[in-house]
């Protein structure tokens, strides 16, 4: 309840935004997704002028001519560059609204880790990039919501979302968070594993665009009933000329196995945490995984395999926490109405 009680009277045309390290996804209100676009801004850095946002920038990165840089404005969940994420911001705004004097409410989800700055941060970036107001949702709460789990029950749910720049835990009952980890620790760590790899055992040097391709295409969390091979173009760091190498699914998994184990230790640390009464509804319903880096092959089975609970996919990982946000919209009067209906009767008593 608390979590949208601060909240007044949206109107149609509200957004709900993912604002991801990797991808920035957009909901509106009575629409659905509208826009799911990579977290890329493309500069000119002698002019600052900004030449192309999202899908348009994404095909820039490592490609780009000396005055022109590809940037990715978030990085492990927050800001790091605040004047290039309001940039990218008002552009994602403008590309889904009719009109350009629109000036909708936005919710946007932030890590359940981040300070009062970075979430200060965010709402500035909103609002300089035309939001009429502000509202940040977290999460790991966002991502249970867009899953369908019942966060709003006396029951334990445990959410893994595991993002671009962070990967939150997270146990939630009656519409609250109860205990949560959240590491910048996910999907780029484990394509920077990749590329180290290259490094270290073939002396090529690979992209992270290369590096992320081969984490979807072979990568794997658990042993592969039948184990694969890809062929990559790199640069040979000894001879600075272009080399093919191929590389197996084993070859990725040991690569990954470090970063792996990190979210796995947030996992077990905020099982540990748990009261006993949720960990046992958790025991029977299993953890939820979200975000593009449940999409790892075999990260069910991993997890299942590390904390002898269940563990399910959501069945839009992706998605998750833009439709989660975008569904705390639809549902806010709802709530709203309930809200005042409680604090009447508490009044009356």
């Amino acid at each position: 309840m608390g979590l949208f009680s601060h909240m007044t009277g949206f109107g149609g045309r509200d957004l709900a935004v993912d604002l991801g390290t990797a991808n920035t996804l957009v909901y509106m209100r009575g629409r659905g997704i509208v826009l799911s676009e990579p977290s890329v801004v493309a500069i000119d850095t002698r002019t600052g002028e900004v030449h192309a946002v999202g899908i348009d920038a994404k095909r820039m990165l490592g490609r780009t001519p000396g005055t022109i840089t590809a940037i990715r404005p978030l990085k492990d969940g927050v800001i790091a560059d605040f004047d290039i994420t309001e940039e990218m911001l008002r552009h994602f705004i403008q590309k889904v609204q009719q009109s350009r004097f629109a000036h909708p409410r936005v919710v946007v989800c932030v890590p359940s880790g981040v300070t009062g700055v970075e979430k200060r941060a965010v709402e500035e970036a909103c609002l300089s990039a035309g939001a009429r107001e502000a509202y940040l949702i977290e999460e790991p709460m966002a991502a249970a919501i867009g899953a369908g789990l019942p966060v709003g029950e006396p029951t334990g749910s445990m959410v893994v979302d595991i993002g671009g720049g962070t990967s939150e835990v997270a146990v939630i009952s009656l519409g609250g968070i109860v205990v949560s980890e959240s590491i910048r620790v996910a999907g780029d760590e484990l394509d920077n594993a990749i590329i180290n790899y290259a490094k270290r055992e073939y002396k090529v040097l690979i992209g992270s665009q290369t590096a992320e391709e081969l984490k979807l295409e072979i990568g794997s969390a658990f042993p592969m009933a039948e184990e694969l091979q890809a062929e990559i173009r790199g640069r040979d760091l000894v001879t600075g000329l272009p080399k093919t190498v191929v590389l197996t699914s084993e070859e990725i998994r040991i690569a990954l196995d470090d970063t792996l184990q990190q979210i796995i230790r947030a996992v077990k640390l905020t099982l540990d945490r748990t009261p006993p009464e949720l960990a046992s509804d958790i025991m029977d319903r299993g953890m939820m995984l979200a975000g593009g880096g449940s999409l790892l092959h075999g990260l069910d089975e991993r997890m299942r395999d590390e904390t002898h609970m269940p563990a399910h996919i959501a069945e839009s990982p992706l998605t998750c926490v833009a439709v989660g946000s975008g569904r705390s919209l639809e549902e806010f009067e709802v709530i709203q109405r309930i809200d005042r209906a409680s604090r009447k009767r508490r009044r009356r008593r």
